[in-house]
């Protein structure tokens, strides 16, 4: 079964988020390859009844980039790391 993404697009904008809870976190997540020892993924998310951003990256020292984030800085957002 083929669906348009155009189709999916506007029924997202179409639903009604008003009661969407804020969640704003920043997420760490280690690396658990051999070779990338020390290594992880920062994901920085924030969704509520107005907005939703996501933004996801590689970094080789995760949690220092995940503290020197304006975001984290701020605190405004739940720093959630995942083992």
């Amino acid at each position: 079964m083929h669906i348009d993404k155009q189709i999916l697009k506007q029924a997202w904008f179409n639903m009604d988020h008003s009661n969407t809870p804020v969640r704003k976190e920043i997420i760490v997540e280690m690396d658990k390859y051999p070779g990338r020892k020390g290594q992880g993924t920062v994901q920085i998310l924030s969704e509520g009844p107005d907005s939703y951003s996501s933004f996801k990256t590689h970094q080789e020292t995760p949690m220092k980039y995940a503290k020197d984030r304006k975001e984290y800085i701020s605190g405004g957002y739940k720093l959630v790391i995942k083992d």
